[in-house]
């Protein structure tokens, strides 16, 4: 199992561009074009209902397309659910970056996601910024948006207890940082983030 901030063989680098993801048509993109020409920091949240990735993802969506520009960088969000949740899952988070999925983790285990959990901030451990609401008002926020507003969705949001992660890739095969979700309200902090990327917010 890889440590939380492991940077990955080349061989694992290799191996993961040539693996699929879905679109929002469900269209199969290869996971190395999304970085084969620029750096790209690419997101990997939990599944489709988390109300703790999507306030992550809505902190994501207020990053300025300027400041991304300017270093030749662009931001991806990847889900492991299916594609069918992708639509709306920009609606509810107001993300206009691209966003895909990877139902089978494939992508996810490649880049050394592999812990399963549902724990949320451990009691040593100060909760990130973008956790506006408390853990019970999260959850809360997560049924609304989900099963009861979305209930065709349900059964398509991805794996519960899946983690994600944070890693910046490209131009080509490489990357310069990495982050593995450690339980449930893990992600890099949005200004980290940026910075590890060489993106200086205006």
């Amino acid at each position: 199992m890889s440590s939380a901030t492991e940077i990955p063989s080349a061989e694992a680098l290799e191996r993961v561009s040539e693996l699929e993801v879905d679109n929002t048509k469900g269209e199969k993109v290869k996971f190395g074009s999304l970085y084969a020409e620029q750096k790209v920091i690419v997101v990997f949240i939990r599944h489709f209902f988390c109300g703790a990735c999507q306030a992550y993802v809505e902190k994501l969506a207020t990053v300025a397309t300027s400041d991304l520009e300017a270093t030749n960088t662009k931001l991806v969000v990847v889900g492991c659910g299916e594609w069918s949740a992708i639509q709306t899952y920009k609606e509810t988070t107001t993300f206009q970056g691209e966003l895909y999925a990877d139902p089978s983790r494939d992508v996810y285990h490649a880049l050394g996601m592999d812990i399963e959990n549902m724990k949320g901030t451990p009691s040593n451990e100060q909760r990130k910024s973008y956790l506006t609401l408390g853990a019970l008002s999260s959850a809360l926020m997560s049924i609304w948006r989900g099963p009861v507003k979305n209930p065709t969705l349900l059964g398509k949001q991805g794996n519960l207890s899946q983690l994600g992660g944070e890693f910046v890739l490209g131009p080509g095969p490489t990357c310069t940082f990495a982050y593995r979700m450690q339980h449930t309200e893990d992600h890099t902090e949005v200004a980290d983030l940026l910075k590890a990327a060489g993106v200086t917010p205006t």
